[in-house]
């Protein structure tokens, strides 16, 4: 991965100087990840947080500028410390998989099926959105920076498979939602984006507040019929495998069974992310601790990348059979070993 600077050397020396000084003036604290109120809810992200902390007014900067061009040594040591940091995260980003090989799981079986609506598009070189809707583990609870939550990781590997297409994956993720309160958000932040793919990520939350599973069923199947009627290709996304949602096994069974039933019921793709984590522990000998973060839970870098790169794979694939001419129906599902 290549990082470039746009800048020229006195004024990347400057905006360092002025990131240097910013580190040692005490600054009240920004909020950061707020627990959900209900037992058992993902953890939020407070929103515009981090985009307020950055933007200082013209006269602060000014006087932090000056302060800083006073104190070289510290600006030249922010310096080192900036572009040693740049070097980890392209590292990381380089080598995730070489720590822990993302493999195949054998003997899962792949029903996310034919994605007729993107497929085509991106086999015609068409703009594409793709929009990733789900709770805390869609947007991002878990990982490291923006770069590893999975819509970033599933956009920059479709990029690198289609340099030249115009591809949008949107992260519409909020955490501690299931589908009561993403039914009520789906029209404005989804259906409204007009998107060629929605991966819709449901359940966890569901069996972990103990919502009435009948009535999450009817939601969900309602939710892929809105999002069919506008065109969009759907894959389901269900529960994650990790200790707060294993210690429950009825429900985590009965929350897989429900969203395959309905991805049946409607013709739509099913990601089967809980198989696909167990094999990881179980057949591939994975820690759970490789995968998931300490809070029992949210998968960490590792996860997510291996994630998206799975699902990534599926699309690829999907253009690869229009391009051959293998066109699927779009209310046919096709069931392949992974």
């Amino acid at each position: 991965m290549r990082f470039d600077f746009p800048f020229h050397a006195a004024t990347w020396r400057r905006a360092c100087a002025v990131a240097a000084l910013a580190l040692l003036t005490p600054i009240a604290a920004a909020p950061s990840h707020a627990q959900t109120a209900s037992s058992g809810q993902h953890a939020a992200l407070a929103p515009g947080a981090k985009a307020e902390a950055a933007k200082p007014d013209a006269s602060t900067a000014a006087a932090t500028d000056t302060a800083a061009a006073q104190q070289p040594g510290i600006a030249a040591k922010t310096i080192d410390r900036t572009i040693d940091k740049v070097k980890q995260v392209a590292k990381s980003a380089g080598d995730i998989f070489h720590r822990v090989p993302c493999q195949q799981p054998k003997g899962v079986p792949n029903t996310t099926g034919s994605l007729p609506h993107v497929a085509a598009k991106l086999a015609a070189g068409k703009p594409v959105v793709i929009i990733a809707f789900g709770s805390s583990s869609t947007e991002g609870y878990g990982s490291s920076s923006p770069e590893f939550t999975y819509p970033n990781r599933l956009a920059a590997q479709l990029k690198r498979q289609y340099p030249s297409a115009d591809i949008t994956v949107v992260n519409r993720g909020k955490g501690g939602e299931d589908a009561p309160e993403m039914m009520k958000r789906l029209q404005t932040e989804v259906i409204d984006a007009r998107p060629d793919m929605v991966i819709w990520q449901v359940g966890t939350n569901a069996l972990l507040r103990g919502l009435d599973p009948a009535e999450t069923e009817k939601q969900v199947e309602d939710g892929v019929a809105r999002i069919q009627a506008a065109g969009a290709d759907v894959v389901l996304v269900d529960p994650q495998y990790s200790p707060r949602v294993t210690e429950r096994p009825e429900s985590a069974r009965g929350m897989v069974k429900l969203l395959g039933r309905i991805a049946a019921l409607r013709h739509v793709g099913l990601f089967p992310r809980f198989e696909v984590m167990r094999d990881w522990h179980e057949r591939q000998a994975i820690p759970i601790n490789d995968f998931v973060t300490a809070d029992g839970l949210h998968m960490n870098d590792w996860g997510y990348a291996c994630f998206a790169q799975l699902l990534g794979d599926d699309i690829i694939r999907s253009v690869g059979q229009i391009k051959l001419g293998v066109n699927v129906p779009a209310d046919v599902r096709t069931y392949r070993p992974m």
